[in-house]
């Protein structure tokens, strides 16, 4: 592990515009691959995930969905972030973290 030092408040700063513009992205992706994901896995007709609140549908299933979109969306987003924050660290020199 390389020791980095500890980020400008200026490199947070500037890195702010960029982490929620990338945080806005990787959720539109992570949610494009959840349906279709769900769409393949899924064994019903209709390929729309199911809600907690839909009665037709059991815990079991309901739970499943959650958890596989819950495991997309951490996934996307340490993707998008660790990749941001690596762009950032070329473009300007600078580790954006903390």
């Amino acid at each position: 592990m390389s020791a980095t030092r500890k980020p400008s408040t200026s490199a947070k700063i500037l890195y702010r515009p960029v982490g929620l513009i990338s945080s806005i992205i990787g959720g539109l992706i992570a949610s494009l691959l959840f349906k279709n994901i769900w769409k393949r896995v899924s064994a019903g007709d209709d390929a729309d995930p199911p809600g907690a609140l839909q009665s037709e549908y059991g815990f079991k299933e309901i739970l499943v969905a959650a958890v596989l979109q819950g495991a997309i969306y951490a996934a996307v987003k340490a993707i998008i972030q660790r990749q941001g924050a690596k762009g950032f660290q070329r473009v300007t020199g600078e580790w954006p973290g903390s």
